[in-house]
């Protein structure tokens, strides 16, 4: 444990020492999330949304003209409570049901529900039933927050480990703590916990900041929200730790550690949902523990999900950071 809590604290110090690095860990997210409420703030999409629950072909066969229709966007649901909770939360204008006897569900508050209930009236007439579900609008920003903060947790864990670990092997300070009893579990559990508690402040410090002046919604617990993130990071960390565990080169590592962060930054969901893209997408997406984090953390914020109903990104998470951090440790090289 001393020898643990020597690595610990030497490379807190390294970091809180480094002013530019820390400065601009702090700054960057705040100057996003304050652009982005100010710049996306109001304003329809051109696009209106339609969520199918019954299946493509049987819609077809139910409303021939409206499936037709221009300018709207069909997205099929399995589950029909996950539906009418997107149209209650207004992350979609209408949802149809042609499971069985045709009916629609819209917001009572939507306007953009209330011109579809126009254009479906106009176009299949009155074979539709109506039902009305109440909620509170998501802003952009609610939904865009844990895209943020998980992206800049992702290069925070992924950089900040991974090229520290192959600056100490170029310059050959792991050569000579070889020399010393640290094992290479110790050495990287404390990279992980010393970059996972400063990366934890950091985050906690920018959406406090933030929600003084934006007021978040957060429908969930803060401590459910609290150990998603923090074993998000630790599952990104330990990819970072996997990365640096025997390479040498700055240059490679960080081609390699750029080829980890743009599928995540792309597919995890953070600037965009992935609802109506292809299912290979979708499946491919499930690979990387980003996506887990920032889904698990937008139900529990806007939908207040338990941290049952998020239970399966626990898992998932938390396996994925004991198994890649085993890895890591067995294959570590000192030189």
């Amino acid at each position: 444990m001393k020898k643990f809590l020597a690595v610990l604290h030497a490379r807190n110090m390294e970091f809180l020492r480094d002013r530019s690095a820390l400065a601009w860990n702090l700054a960057m997210p705040f100057l996003l999330v304050f652009g982005l409420a100010f710049t996306f703030s109001g304003g329809n999409k051109d696009i209106y949304k339609i969520g199918i629950v019954g299946g493509m072909d049987r819609m077809v066969s139910v409303a021939p003209k409206l499936q037709s229709t221009q300018y709207l966007e069909f997205i099929t649901y399995d589950d029909l409570n996950k539906g009418i909770a997107k149209v209650k939360h207004h992350q979609m204008d209408m949802l149809i049901d042609v499971s069985g006897t045709p009916k629609y569900w819209v917001n009572s508050s939507s306007p953009n529900g209330y011109l579809l209930e126009r254009v479906i009236r106009g176009t299949e007439g009155n074979q539709f039933e109506r039902q009305t579900v109440e909620g509170a609008e998501i802003r952009y920003v609610d939904w865009f927050l844990p895209g943020i903060l998980g992206m800049n947790m992702m290069f925070a864990c992924l950089f900040g480990v991974g090229f520290v670990i192959v600056r100490y092997r170029k310059n050959g300070f792991l050569k000579r703590l070889k020399a010393t009893p640290l094992g290479a579990f110790q050495f990287l559990f404390a990279q992980l916990i010393s970059r996972l508690l400063l990366v934890m402040v950091i985050t906690t410090i920018v959406y406090a900041g933030c929600n003084l002046f934006i007021k978040f919604n957060m429908q969930g617990s803060y401590w459910d929200l609290l150990l998603i993130t923090t074993l998000g990071a630790m599952s990104l960390i330990s990819i970072g730790l996997l990365i640096a565990a025997r390479t040498a080169s700055e240059e490679f590592a960080g081609g390699i550690l750029n080829l980890m962060t743009w599928p995540m930054m792309l597919l995890s969901g953070a600037w965009f949902s992935l609802e109506g893209a292809a299912p290979w997408v979708q499946n491919v997406a499930q690979i990387f523990p980003l996506t887990h984090m920032i889904s698990a953390t937008r139900v529990i914020m806007n939908e207040g999900a338990t941290l049952s109903q998020v239970m399966p990104d626990v898992w998932i998470l938390a396996t994925t950071s004991v198994i890649i951090l085993a890895i890591g440790a067995y294959i570590f090289k000192w030189e």
